[in-house]
């Protein structure tokens, strides 16, 4: 018999926990925060990541809690740890699109940064 295949196994560290609940709702909100706040820089064409990160501090996300970077030409990443509340909000922006997407952490991270390593 061919070895079982242990990936979600091994893996399972770096899957984010899903909101339910009151929680997923408040996540829901978020997420349209965001996209909200970043379609007018998508639509300029602006794909800087400290202005990326000023319109999200400015809906009200501490400073040190926003991180935003390049990612190609014309792509930026960000995460968002929400003090408040169980929540991180992860996304891109690009030409084409917003995409976010709101969890409650890692199994075995804290944070809102995805654990390294695992077994």
């Amino acid at each position: 018999m061919p070895p079982t295949d242990h990936y979600a196994e091994n893996h399972g560290f770096d899957a984010p926990i899903p909101l339910h609940g009151q929680s997923r709702c408040g996540g829901l909100t978020a997420v349209r925060r965001v996209k909200s706040a970043l379609e007018p820089l998508r639509r300029r064409g602006d794909f800087a990541p400290d202005n990326v990160r000023a319109a999200l501090t400015g809906l009200g996300y501490s400073a040190g809690k926003v991180q935003a970077y390049q990612d190609g030409s014309a792509r930026v990443g960000f995460l968002i740890d929400i003090d408040t509340s169980p929540w991180c909000v992860e996304g891109t922006m690009s030409s084409d699109s917003t995409k976010a997407d709101a969890f409650g952490g890692y199994p075995d991270g804290t944070g809102c940064e995805p654990p390294r390593g695992g077994h």
